[in-house]
């Protein structure tokens, strides 16, 4: 067996804390977090709409997979029942139309993403008529298309349609490598299978493939996360997403699947984190965040990260600037400076309500200008590793970010908060200290590391 060993720069860097990584935190995709999510009135998302301003990214959800996961907490469903299937496409058609006709003239659409579940549940035939629809209702110009992959159910077909549609840019749910962890979460894929998915891609034009790779697996060993972390490096991943796996049953019921007996515990989590930081750093890859990396050849993400030019949002790190995101589809999020909107979750009242022309958010918040100050000041933290405070958040968060800087983690140099090397890990931590909701609220989250 290879010995393994975090790189040197990994190990110097991060120094484990167990004390300040004892309470889960969001991972702040938005701000407010959906946990705060309210009733929402569909005509505050009717206004949002025909008031928009500036230019709109789309993110279409495929709530099935032809298999589910264990570990999964994505909102989604077996698409063994073609009927349904197919009375969700027609509702996601119609909710097409009706959002379309909402939005002021000449709004331009430059970017449309497919998530789920697994777009390539359906048939390619079905995504194509898709992307006929979003080009016939909505101003798209010269849009980026990106979409999350399963390679247990990628055929050539598939491969094909993406190369028609010039489909750029995409990511593969690989999570391990390793035979026994496949086994263990319900995601059971050969090599074979993946390098196969991967050259389909190449030979369909993405120029941007990334691979979601995970952490803290049961029965995971370090020798297991290197060799995976090797494998998608000899693949030539552009993109690599390194999450912990976030055990929480008591959320997520499908987990409770999961024999969670000799799941790595804390401290080896956090070594493995930084192992697989110091493994990717040292072979090329610029870190975007904490989790994320890219090659910097011309990655766009990559070159986001080094100009200090990231965004996050629903779908993670982004180098989109766009100020709004329009979600369609069952228990997608749409994002305005202003206003958090969320469709129905349960995808059978989605489809009456879509079906029968209506708009489907019936979940938000409004963000208010304090709101947006604080959203703004954790992007930034999680974005670029630093962030001006105006005196308010400050004053509020001084005491706070005491153990922080008593241990280097962090620095405050008048006005500017600085997140230190050794302090990466902990940004999600120090993140939440500007979120007053996490005082009040007793919602479980994800540990940071």
């Amino acid at each position: 067996m290879t010995e393994v060993h975090a790189s040197p720069k990994a190990r110097g860097m991060w120094t484990y804390h167990p004390d300040l990584l004892a309470t889960p935190v969001p991972r702040y995709t938005s701000y407010p977090t959906a946990a705060e999510f309210g009733a929402l009135g569909t005509h505050d998302y009717r206004q949002a709409l025909e008031t928009v301003s500036g230019d709109v990214s789309l993110y279409l959800h495929i709530p099935f997979c032809e298999k589910i996961c264990f570990y999964c907490g994505c909102n989604t469903g077996a698409a063994g029942r073609r009927h349904r299937l197919e009375s969700y496409l027609a509702a996601l058609h119609r909710e097409i139309e009706t959002v379309a006709a909402l939005l002021p003239a000449g709004t331009r659409v430059g970017r449309v993403a497919f998530g789920g579940g697994s777009p390539n549940a359906i048939a390619p035939s079905d995504f194509m008529h898709l992307v006929e629809a979003l080009a016939t209702r909505f101003d798209l110009t010269d849009p980026v298309y990106s979409i999350e992959l399963d390679p247990r159910t990628m055929t050539r077909e598939w491969a094909s349609t993406l190369e028609t549609v010039g489909v750029e840019r995409a990511s593969l749910g690989v999570q391990t490598f390793a035979a026994h962890c496949q086994q263990r979460i319900g995601r059971v894929q050969s090599e074979d299978l993946i390098v196969r998915t991967t050259d389909w891609l190449r030979e369909a034009g993405v120029s941007s493939l990334n691979f979601d790779l995970m952490y803290g697996l049961p029965g995971q060993s370090r020798e297991d996360l290197l060799d995976s972390l090797h494998r998608t490096r000899v693949l030539g991943a552009d993109r690599i997403a390194l999450f912990g796996y976030a055990h929480v049953p008591h959320i997520v019921p499908r987990q409770r699947a999961i024999d969670a007996s000799d799941m790595p515990d804390q401290a080896e989590r956090f070594e493995m984190a930084a192992f697989g930081y110091g493994y990717l750093v040292t072979h090329g890859y610029t870190p975007v965040g904490f989790d994320h990396f890219a090659l910097p050849g011309g990655d766009p993400l990559a070159h986001a990260a080094l100009s200090g030019q990231l965004r996050r949002n629903f779908q993670g790190f982004t180098e989109d600037d766009a100020p709004n995101l329009v979600g369609l589809g069952a228990s997608a999020i749409s994002l305005f400076p202003h206003l958090l909107a969320q469709n129905e979750k349960n995808s059978g009242r989605y489809r009456m309500r879509a079906g029968a022309g209506r708009l489907c958010a019936d979940r938000g918040i409004h963000r208010s200008p304090e709101e947006r100050l604080r959203g703004d000041t954790i992007e930034a933290l999680l974005c670029r590793g630093e962030a001006r405070l105006p005196p308010c958040l400050l004053n509020e968060v001084r005491g706070g970010l005491e153990p922080f800087i008593d241990r280097g983690l962090v620095s405050l140099h008048d006005d500017r908060l600085t997140i230190e090397p050794d302090g990466l890990p902990y940004a999600r931590t120090v993140a939440a200290l500007f979120d007053p909701h996490r005082k009040m609220s007793q919602r479980r989250f994800s540990s940071a590391v």
